[in-house]
């Protein structure tokens, strides 16, 4: 019989349902500078998250600093898992 280690177990993580994860509470702010600075959100995050560079960002209520506060990786899970939720 082989004993299972603490470390070699995954652990599962969900957030309680309206809960919002540090990359979904960054999307949301980045978001709304962006939009109230007249940009079209979509496309500068999509710039943004393709090129990893910041400038697509502004640095309006600092949205830039924000989105550079969370790794691309994670924003892009973000975005998956909303859609795949909607």
């Amino acid at each position: 019989m082989v004993e299972e280690n603490q470390q070699d177990r995954t652990m599962k993580f969900k957030l309680q349902q309206g809960e919002l994860s540090e990359a979904g509470y960054v999307l949301q702010r980045v978001f709304h500078a962006l939009e109230e600075k007249g940009y079209n959100p979509v496309n500068q995050v999509v710039g943004y998250l393709l090129s990893g560079d910041p400038a697509y960002i502004t640095s309006y209520k600092e949205a830039r600093t924000m989105i550079r506060s969370v790794d691309r990786d994670e924003i892009l899970e973000e975005l998956l898992r909303n859609y795949m939720d909607s």
